[in-house]
């Protein structure tokens, strides 16, 4: 799980009519369906809901204490690298591209994000993936809470 996922769980409900969106469903995904995975985050997601407002902070914080961290490790520094220099993602967004090398080292399934612009964007995602294939790790299922809230599919809705 990336940082806009606990930010938009414990944002002030917003007067922009997305956001306040991607605020309810996060909280219904939260909800419903945290339990049906195995959630971890890095130190790269404590780093960014520690910055701004002290007290949303500390609510972020305190929302992500239980979920196990995923290890910094040379594979995730030189894939977070490669992600930068080869060009999909902006130095800039360096922290965005730790967060999709970590996911990928540690060979989680998905990665979970309201990060359209450098993480959940299809433009670019099959450079990411390329470039995690020729590092020797598969890219993880870059999604938002919306596409993780499952459903049944029956004979009759496939």
């Amino acid at each position: 799980m990336e940082s806009t996922i606990p930010s938009y769980y414990v944002a002030r409900p917003s007067r922009d009519l997305v956001t306040a969106a991607h605020q309810q469903i996060t909280r219904e995904w939260w909800r419903k369906r945290l339990e049906d995975f195995d959630v971890h985050i890095s130190d790269v997601v404590i780093d960014e809901v520690s910055l701004g407002d002290p007290e949303m902070a500390r609510q972020r914080l305190e929302l992500l204490k239980s979920f196990p961290l995923l290890s910094a490790t040379d594979a995730a520094r030189a894939l977070t690298d490669a992600l930068v220099k080869s060009g999909p993602l902006p130095q800039k967004a360096v922290r965005d591209a730790a967060h999709i090398a970590l996911s990928a080292v540690h060979g989680m399934d998905f990665l979970l994000t309201w990060n359209c612009r450098h993480i959940a964007n299809a433009e670019i995602l099959r450079k990411v993936e390329a470039i995690c294939a020729r590092h020797g790790v598969k890219c993880p299922v870059v999604c938002t809470p919306g596409e993780l809230m499952g459903g049944e599919i029956d004979e009759n809705n496939n």
